[in-house]
């Protein structure tokens, strides 16, 4: 299949993927069509018992190695304004990360994939991961157990900022751990016009988040990167009355596991002192949702080899702290996370987010050739 007739193929895909976003965990018309697709093109669906989402596999005529290839499939809970003819169809959900256009890669490369499997060295598992977003939907995946046979994986992810069709990947590190806080303050309700005889959650509210913002900018190296956000603050519900308790919620981004467990133990130092000063109580939990991703420098170089291969223009990107659960996959198998340029006037995340779909059958191409040539490699 020619480079043409396999965008033609892939676009109605697109489009229908895009207008019918579903959210993580909820992704149960998504996983049908995508079933649907692939049974379509012959290609065989693993039986894995997830709720959404799914595997697939396409095996070659001789056992050898297995790699998988990654895409998610979950939207977020956004009303698009992108003014596109093929908007959502679903109020308050969006596409607007880039995973349709993710997902229709990978069925582009499995129909790629199929057509050449008499040729194929091993092995390649197709992943369709069901909730990226409120994730971590790999976890869901790894724990069937469908991956214990895999040898490197490889997955895909847009870039708005970047032109179509161009390929960004860099070794190390490409994204930032990733996880949230909640903190309860309890205090003693009354009257705001004795607060001699309170105990006010809002004063010990914030003095945590003042003292939280000297954590980056006193106890982090200034070469180093992190994020202490405190994102949602509630307490009390009327002018005149001193609140019982308030609530604090935020996040906490680094680019290591091991410098974020650091930040997220000192903002529990914090709050411990201030609970002292304000004879306050303070319930503080923090969770790591996602360590950093950490691209294996041998199989960039491959990645960059082979892009370069199909004549595409790879650049280097820059860090963000952005978090992916493809991370956790990377703890048990050596791999890599790449992005596409889709040359969008909006950053991901935003209602105005528009993934060009011209480079889809570039991102098909890339895949497969990633998929085939590391069985090759693997198989000598």
């Amino acid at each position: 299949m020619n480079q043409r007739e396999l965008q033609e193929l892939l676009l109605p895909h697109f489009h229908w993927f895009h207008q019918h976003p579903e959210l993580g965990n909820e992704e149960f018309e998504t996983t049908a069509r995508i079933r649907q697709v692939l049974s379509e093109f012959g290609v065989e669906i693993l039986d894995t018992g997830l709720k959404t989402g799914l595997v697939a596999r396409i095996a070659g005529k001789k056992e050898g190695p297995v790699v998988a290839l990654r895409s998610d499939i979950d939207a977020l809970p956004i009303t698009e304004a992108s003014g596109l003819p093929y908007s959502s169809q679903n109020g308050g959900q969006m596409h607007a990360c880039g995973h349709d256009f993710h997902l229709t890669a990978l069925l582009g490369a499995a129909l790629l994939l199929r057509e050449r499997q008499d040729t194929l060295a091993g092995t390649v598992k197709l992943l369709f991961q069901p909730a990226e977003e409120c994730g971590p939907g790999s976890k869901s995946v790894i724990a069937t157990g469908i991956l214990d046979d895999v040898q490197e994986i490889y997955g895909i992810h847009v870039t708005a900022d970047t032109a179509p069709g161009i390929i960004v990947v860099n070794p190390g590190p490409v994204t930032a751990a990733v996880g949230g806080f909640r903190i309860i303050i309890n205090g003693k309700g009354g009257h705001a016009s004795a607060p001699h005889e309170c105990i006010d959650p809002v004063i010990a509210a914030a003095q945590i988040i003042n003292a939280a913002q000297t954590i980056v900018s006193r106890f982090i190296d200034p070469f180093d990167r992190a994020v202490v956000s405190i994102t949602h603050v509630a307490a009390g519900s009327t002018w005149n009355v001193i609140p019982r308790d308030a609530l604090l919620e935020g996040t906490i981004r680094a680019l290591g596991t091991d410098q974020f467990r650091g930040i997220a133990e000192r903002l529990e130092r914090i709050c411990l002192g201030i609970a002292q000063v304000t004879d306050t109580r303070i319930d503080y939990v923090w969770q790591l949702s996602a360590p950093s991703v950490q691209n294996d420098p041998r199989l960039t170089d491959f990645v960059i080899e082979t892009a370069k291969g199909l004549g595409l223009e790879v650049k280097s990107g820059t860090l963000g702290m952005g978090g992916e659960d493809f991370s956790l996959y990377q703890e048990k198998i050596p791999g890599v996370f790449l992005t596409i340029g889709v040359g969008s006037p909006q950053a991901t995340h935003h209602p105005g987010f528009i993934a060009d779909p011209a480079p889809l059958h570039t991102a098909s191409e890339l895949l497969t050739a990633l998929g085939a040539g590391a069985l090759e490699r693997l198989a000598k």
